[in-house]
């Protein structure tokens, strides 16, 4: 639908700069392939569904360019300045009325999460997020009357990152929930996901 607009979040694929956290442990170049192929992925599994347009949001703003081998599709557009709450908020606002956004780090996202989200917003939720088991969580999507301010301090990268923000979306309806997933940030979570079949080798 025209009103739809899925958001995907991505660090410029460079080697040393992206899964910073994985690479301590696997290796830059293995962190980094890691990070290409899930941009990938994500763009033949998502980006070419009808049901929505697909946008890819990237930093660094001067990195946000064809040619830094971003996949073919999507419009890529710079995630603009400020910290990862004021990034996500500008862009969520930016693409109304309907507007999901993912990380880039999940590979157990499927087209039916991306659909329920939206059905969720249609429905009258103000808000969506899809639980990470970290604490955090891997979407977010905003209705029409968005909360004033969701992202307000925040503690990111941390097991209260969710409950925070729902805190900031407490209103009349409650913000709606899709599926709760992995994100992959060490080994361990590479070696959990492979045993479960959620992505390949």
């Amino acid at each position: 639908m025209a009103d739809q607009t899925l958001i995907l979040f991505a660090r410029a694929p460079r080697l040393g700069t992206v899964k910073r956290r994985l690479a301590r442990e696997v290796g830059a170049m293995a962190a980094l392939r890691f990070h290409r192929g899930q941009v990938q992925r994500l763009v033949r599994g998502l980006g070419r569904d009808r049901r929505w347009r697909t946008m890819l949001a990237a930093t660094p703003d001067r990195l946000a360019a064809r040619g830094m081998r971003w996949p073919a599709g999507p419009t890529c557009f710079p995630q603009g300045p400020g910290d990862l709450g004021a990034r996500m908020d500008r862009a969520l606002r930016r693409h109304r009325p309907f507007a999901v956004l993912v990380g880039s780090d999940i590979p157990g996202i499927r087209p039916a999460d991306i659909a329920a989200a939206f059905r969720a917003l249609r429905a009258g939720a103000p808000a969506v997020f899809g639980p990470a088991e970290d604490g955090g969580y891997w979407l977010v999507g905003f209705g029409p009357r968005p909360p004033a301010a969701p992202f307000r301090a925040v503690r990111w990268s941390t097991s209260d990152a969710l409950a925070d923000t729902l805190y900031n979306c407490r209103g009349r309806r409650p913000p709606a929930l899709v599926r709760r997933l992995r994100d992959v940030d060490t080994a361990a979570d590479l070696v959990m996901l492979r045993a479960r079949g959620t992505m390949r080798r």
